[in-house]
């Protein structure tokens, strides 16, 4: 079965309500489409949306490593080599791992239609559902409590809360989300580097007894030292996210003393399915927990995200709400969301349906 012929465009898609985290304030958002067209008429479609703060990738250069002249090498090429044609992607674009991801998962679609079966099928199911969390960005008490608010009433039992701006304002939140639901929710937070490690102490007292499910990336990405001098009850609660941007940071990560008890693992900042396989793998291999995360992104590659997600029985957290308030996509399908419980949707592949009047 081999490759005939590639196709990729741009989708701007805007979201519904825009968020602010530590570092900017989000609207909209631009994906990469690839699609892959087999020579029986097969298709499969991948989605690519990079994060420049994180892995230095602009969307500009996501574009550019999707055209012709970067791709071409992939038409005539055999399906069945998909983990050869994933490597030989890691060598021919190194820098660009939403271009890789975009790529990526466009291939696992395909080769998994051809099979007949749905990705998380062929990568090994180890899950079957798990609950997202949905993220509330760095907003004021009561602005926090009125998102909340809607979340709760839209079925969500997960909510993860964007901190990192001022430990005092972001324990004033956490305690009064506690305060209104008790112990009818779970909260997570994403603090996006914003503390120090004194300052991520004093967090981690002045919100021990709100039972927090973990932190996410609280200190510079780059810190790696000061995440493993820290006592291992706080360690156990952080997730690893800007720290970790591929199954070499994994090691290093996961290199005792260990720097975190989870690993967020993204497909846009590792380059995709393949990548995140080798990361879960490290993580399984250590006894550390994984959490699936996302950037803004279209069904395609959350789809994509957590059927890799349920190929691991060690994979704890799911936090794969970027399609959820996006205004429009270029697919449906997918999986299936009921009160905030994810599970694939049984289809082929990814089980998705382009929407061509969208794209």
């Amino acid at each position: 079965m081999k490759i005939k012929e590639i196709n990729v465009w741009k989708a701007d898609l805007e979201l519904t309500r825009p968020y602010t985290i530590a570092f900017k304030t989000v609207s909209a958002v631009e994906n990469v489409l690839v699609e892959l067209v087999a020579e029986n008429g097969l298709t499969g479609i991948g989605a690519g949306n990079p994060s420049k703060e994180v892995t230095g990738e602009a969307f500009a250069t996501t574009w550019q490593a999707v055209q012709p002249e970067n791709l071409d090498w992939l038409v005539g090429r055999d399906l069945r080599e998909v983990k050869q044609l994933c490597e030989e992607l890691t060598e021919r674009l190194p820098h660009n791992p939403a271009a890789r991801a975009a790529v990526d998962i466009a291939l696992h679609d395909l080769f998994c239609k051809y099979l007949e079966v749905p990705l998380v099928t062929h990568l090994g199911q180890k899950l079957t559902a798990l609950p997202t969390s949905i993220t509330i960005g760095i907003k004021n008490v009561a602005e926090t409590l009125e998102e909340a608010e809607e979340y709760v009433g839209r079925g969500f039992t997960h909510l993860k809360v964007k901190t990192g701006q001022s430990v005092e304002e972001d324990v004033e939140r956490l305690v009064k989300l506690r305060e209104v639901y008790g112990n009818r929710i779970y909260i997570r937070i994403d603090a996006n580097q914003g503390y120090s490690a004194a300052e991520l102490e004093e967090f981690c007292a002045r919100s021990a007894k709100l039972d927090l499910e973990l932190i996410e990336q609280p200190l510079q990405a780059n810190i790696i030292d000061e995440l493993r001098g820290l006592p291992a009850s706080i360690k156990d609660l952080v997730a690893a996210d800007e720290s970790l941007l591929s199954p070499a940071d994994a090691f290093k990560l996961a290199s005792p003393p260990r720097a975190c008890g989870i690993f967020n693992i993204k497909l846009m900042k590792c380059g995709g399915v393949h990548a995140a396989s080798k990361i879960g793998t490290v993580a399984q291999l250590a006894g550390i927990d994984l959490m699936w995360g996302c950037n803004d992104e279209s069904i395609v590659s959350i789809t994509a995200a957590l059927h890799a997600a349920f190929s691991f029985s060690n994979t704890k957290y799911i936090d794969l709400d970027g399609s959820l308030d996006l205004a429009k996509d270029v697919v449906s399908g997918g999986f299936l969301l009921e009160n905030g419980l994810m599970r694939p949707n049984g289809k082929a592949g990814l089980g998705v349906e382009r929407l061509k009047e969208l794209a």
